[in-house]
């Protein structure tokens, strides 16, 4: 019984003490995140009356927090002898604002009087302000959950909730005008950053409160001793004309610093509204540009369209001029073409003049029809067993066994079946062509071997 009684004991010491750990990490990132916004709202404040530069104790508390906040719960860098040595928040900056466009990570990186990483942070700090974009800067960091998720551990301000409030409140820093010098004592990473928190710490007495402590004042007074006279009581509440003058100057400042706010929600109104002109023009030129090539691009459609219909139809024309074409001209070879019986005739007046000449044997004719008559002749005295097949193998015979053709025999030594061949003899017909035995000797082609 006393060793369980023991053991719920610790058991019960273990779970305070993770609840105490908890409620310090919430009550410190809870005090972190207020004073955060209390920081923004003096800056924003300050900046109605004066330049904020690194003079101003505003900016130097606000860069503070904002360096509190980003080393908060920060994992230390394992050396190789598995050390662990601290590192500071521009290690995370570094890595996780590159995706923002047109950043200063490569110009902080390069500045020769800046060596530490603290003293780069700070400057970074100092930069974004001056760029107005420390907000887009959290943004984005926090937006890498992967990279912060490396960088810090568990319970970390950028790892909760508290950390879309952070990237809230920095937005309203956007309106201010910072002036820094990058070469003062302000960049020195060889202290780290203290928080002043008394100007936020002061108390404001409630009106109960008071009237609370007039009565009491009141009733010391009446049961004091008799020899106190009222003049020797002082009044119990005395009302203050610098509270009230004070007061009315803090209301004017928060109605100027709401008409400056104002202005520049205006300015910023009127340049979105000029944006959003720009583009719904550009739109417009945009659609009326797609509109104009959709309809140049159907007209050109159609002209191609005509213009293959046109084509096909000049290649139907084409195709069927080229078909009468054929038909006349075959209808035309039809009607030239000779006889049988002509063309065999033909044959056989040729090789009786080849049969004459190899055996020089030269007759002059003196028309076509006495070739005929003679032709025809030679063609009775042929016995019935000769086929014309063989008369036409002699006949190449003797021209094989002769001298070249001459130019006046070029018109006969083709096909005895072709049209040219019936050209050449109906050539004939001219007396100069059916020449003597003379002429032919005489002749340079025909002389005899």
């Amino acid at each position: 019984m006393a060793s369980r009684s023991l053991g719920g004991l610790s058991g019960s010491r273990g779970g305070s003490k993770k609840s105490l750990s908890a409620r310090n990490a919430a009550v410190e990132r809870r005090n972190l995140i207020t004073v955060c916004r209390f920081s923004v709202k003096t800056l924003i404040d300050r900046s109605c009356f004066e330049t904020i530069d690194d003079s101003s104790p505003e900016f130097n508390n606000f860069a503070a927090i904002l360096e509190q906040i980003l080393s908060h719960r920060l994992k230390g860098q394992v050396t190789w002898f598995g050390y662990e040595s601290p590192r500071s928040f521009w290690d995370y900056i570094r890595v996780a604002c590159r995706k923002v466009s047109q950043n200063c990570i490569c110009s902080i990186e390069n500045m020769e009087n800046v060596s530490s990483s603290r003293a780069k942070g700070r400057a970074w700090i100092r930069v974004a302000l001056m760029e107005k974009h420390l907000s887009e800067y959290i943004s984005t960091a926090l937006r890498d959950f992967k990279t912060t998720r490396r960088f810090y551990e568990d319970g970390a301000i950028v790892l909760g909730e508290e950390a879309n409030m952070l990237a809230g409140m920095l937005l309203g820093l956007n309106a201010i005008d910072f002036s820094f010098c990058l070469k003062g004592e302000g960049l020195d990473g060889s202290f780290p950053a203290v928080i002043d928190y008394t100007p936020y710490l002061k108390f404001t007495q409630s009106s109960d409160s008071i009237s609370s402590d007039e009565e009491e004042l009141r009733t010391l007074g009446s049961s004091g001793s008799e020899s106190s006279t009222p003049e020797n009581v002082g009044p119990p509440f005395i009302t203050d004309d610098n509270s009230w003058f004070n007061k009315c100057k803090r209301v004017k400042q928060k109605y100027q610093l709401t008409l400056e706010q104002k202005g520049y929600l205006e300015e910023l109104l009127r340049l979105r509204e000029n944006q959003l002109s720009e583009s719904v023009s550009q739109n417009k030129i945009l659609l009326q540009r797609i509109e104009d090539s959709d309809l140049a691009h159907k007209l050109e459609k159609e002209q191609l369209e005509y213009i293959i219909v046109e084509l096909q139809d000049q290649l139907t024309v084409l195709k069927n001029n080229d078909l009468r074409s054929r038909r006349e001209l075959t209808a035309h070879l039809t009607n030239q073409w000779p006889s049988p019986g002509a063309l065999d005739a033909s044959a056989v007046a040729l090789d009786t003049l080849l049969y004459r000449k190899h055996n020089k044997q030269w007759k002059s004719y003196q028309s076509l029809d006495q070739l005929s008559a003679e032709v025809s002749l030679s063609q009775s005295s042929l016995g019935p067993g000769q086929s014309q097949e063989d008369g036409k193998q002699d006949t190449i015979n003797l021209i094989n066994e002769g001298k070249e053709d001459t130019p006046s025999l070029l018109g006969l030594c083709g096909s005895l079946t072709s049209v040219a061949s019936y050209k050449s003899l109906t050539s004939l017909k001219s007396n100069d062509y059916l020449a003597s035995p003379t002429t032919e000797t005489t002749s340079p082609g025909l002389t005899p071997s």
